[in-house]
């Protein structure tokens, strides 16, 4: 699984603080812990989640996590522009979070990522919005691709957020979501299938009990990217297990360092 880590982000109230207050000690706390548990193919999500003067945000908030961790960040703004301008702040090629079918994101990002190592979030919804069928989000993920291909960029770049909505007020459950995942695997099998976890949940009770059983169902049908706490203990055991369960991880070993290496499991015991 490759985690996209959540937790330096200003919608989260605590960071939104840290970030007005310019409190480094508290982003840099942050940071160090993501860190410590991320591999070198994960990367640290980085939203400032500020109107004014956004770029320069950015750039300090990106200056901060790279003084403390190697690791790629994700450059995450709603706009995209910003996340291009901030590509020259990163030391190693990252992700752009993100692109989608709305106006010319894709012909805006493609283009400046295509000779390059950058990888890329794209969400499935356009100018209609969020699609409310499965059919629909097919449609804009096809529509993506096909604007991939037209600009070099390979599907292992691409990890693609077929758009995680609150559980409680799905009809269907996760059904329709599932199903554009089978679909992303079978035609896309190079691409990344990800997203933010933690949508599920909103409005629920103990939340973290429903990511986790949403995060182990997505896995088995071809998850393998996702934005999430890499902290929460439980689940990062849970991911290490459904990938065991669902064959990707042969013998077990990688559960079993996991657990070796404190990543899971009680946290006096390795």
């Amino acid at each position: 699984m490759i985690i996209i880590a959540e937790k330096i982000n200003g919608s989260i109230p605590s960071m939104s603080k840290a970030i007005a207050e310019h409190n480094e000690e508290w982003i840099l706390d942050v940071a160090r812990k993501q860190d410590e548990v991320l591999s070198d193919q994960d990367f640290i999500d980085c939203c400032s989640s500020v109107d004014e003067n956004e770029v320069e945000t950015m750039e300090w908030m990106i200056n901060l996590i790279q003084s403390v961790s190697d690791k790629k960040i994700a450059v995450d703004s709603p706009n995209p522009q910003v996340c291009l301008d901030c590509m020259k702040f990163c030391k190693r090629p990252g992700m752009i979070n993100s692109v989608s079918g709305e106006g010319n994101k894709v012909d805006l990002v493609f283009p400046v990522i295509a000779d390059t190592k950058w990888d890329v979030m794209a969400l499935l919804c356009d100018d209609t919005g969020i699609p409310k069928t499965a059919e629909d989000r097919i449609r804009v993920l096809n529509n993506i691709m096909a604007k991939a291909k037209e600009y070099g960029i390979a599907e292992s770049r691409i990890h693609i957020d077929p758009l995680i909505e609150m559980l409680c007020t799905a009809e269907d459950g996760i059904a329709m979501v599932l199903e554009v995942m089978d679909y992303i695997k079978e035609h896309y099998p190079q691409a990344h299938i990800s997203g933010a976890v933690s949508n599920i949940s909103f409005n629920l009770p103990y939340r973290k009990i429903v990511n986790q059983a949403f995060t182990v169902v997505c896995i088995q049908h071809g998850m393998d990217s996702g934005i999430f706490d890499p902290l929460n203990r439980d689940l990062r055991g849970s991911i290490y297990a459904a990938e065991a369960l669902t064959g990707e991880d042969y013998y077990c070993m990688e559960y079993v360092g996991a657990f070796r290496e404190g990543i899971f499991g009680p946290q006096d015991k390795k």
